[in-house]
């Protein structure tokens, strides 16, 4: 047996001195913010943030500043005439937008979801002929650019009798090739064969496992595809302005009613925009605690 003297035993210790730093806190030495890392992103944020705050200063306030050098930084008190004013303008149907942009929002957000985590669970969980096949005729679709099916989709919901009707909006768009693909690459790292196994000798459908064992495993990335979903439908402009007519509008149209009128009254237009982004900002903020705890609650299981 082979002892180490006294010597050799205090020789180990001392080889690294101790102004010496590790390499576990170089490592943390090179992740640390400095001064300038904090100036750029304050920088950042504020050239970000201030176009959107001017547009709800103007909004408070008159058509006289929109061309003050330098511009307003203080609101002003005009902020409920001009809501007023707009919701009372009648050829630009501002609150006939915000229902339609609702009710085509959130039906293609429930049905996205819905549809696309189904789809997602059978392409990444289930067996059957032509999975692969299918699964890449959903990735191709992903290459088309939407501008070349709009004059196809547009003679199809002229051939069904959908112009100027609002299911011209929300019934092309239920599912999107984006959302099952984002869905079956989730399920296939979230869910474990052995929990669906597990659910079948209990008896359970294939519905069953769907609904009670495999959506809900689903719920971050569910929450993303919905989060993205919304902000997308809500502010799409090109296929509702194509689709459909002034006097039924999104609100996208309604503020795009405004922006055509021979006489611009800003005002109006920055005080629709402000409401406009109103309930992005509020879904934003609900459901992006729960997405964030969701990813979270995850990562703490795995």
């Amino acid at each position: 047996m082979t002892t180490l003297s006294p010597a050799r035993r205090q020789r180990g210790p001392s080889r690294r001195g101790p102004g010496k730093r590790g390499p576990a806190r170089r490592m943390r030495g090179l992740w640390d913010a400095s001064p300038l890392t904090y100036l750029t992103l304050i920088v950042a944020l504020a050239l970000s943030i201030f176009p959107i705050y001017w547009m709800i200063v103007v909004a408070t306030r008159t058509n006289d500043v929109v061309s003050d050098v330098p511009p307003p930084v203080l609101p002003g008190g005009k902020l409920g005439d001009n809501v007023s004013r707009l919701f009372g303008t009648e050829d630009v149907y501002f609150a006939k937008g915000l229902i339609n942009s609702f009710i085509a929002s959130g039906a293609v957000t429930i049905s996205t979801v819905f549809f696309a985590s189904l789809a997602g669970f059978a392409f990444a969980k289930l067996r059957f002929r032509g999975k692969n096949g299918l699964l890449l005729t959903i990735i191709a679709t992903m290459m088309i650019p939407v501008q070349m099916g709009i004059v196809p989709l547009y003679m199809i919901m002229v051939e069904l009798g959908w112009q100027n009707k609002l299911q011209a909006v929300i019934i092309p768009f239920l599912v999107t090739g984006f959302g099952v693909f984002m869905m079956r690459q989730y399920a296939d790292q979230a869910v474990p064969d052995e929990l669906i196994e597990a659910a079948r000798v209990d008896g359970c459908t294939t519905f069953g496992i769907y609904w009670r064992v495999v959506l809900p495993a689903l719920r971050p990335a569910a929450g993303v595809l919905g989060l993205f979903t919304f902000m997308q439908t809500w502010n799409e402009f090109m296929w509702p302005l194509a689709v459909l007519t002034p006097d039924n509008p999104t609100v996208q149209l309604s503020i795009n009613n405004l922006a055509n009128a021979y006489f611009k009254d800003y005002t109006l237009m920055f005080a629709g925009t402000t409401i406009a982004i109103l309930p992005l900002l509020v879904v934003f903020v609900v459901f992006g605690r729960q997405i964030i705890g969701g990813i979270m609650e995850g990562a703490i299981k795995a």
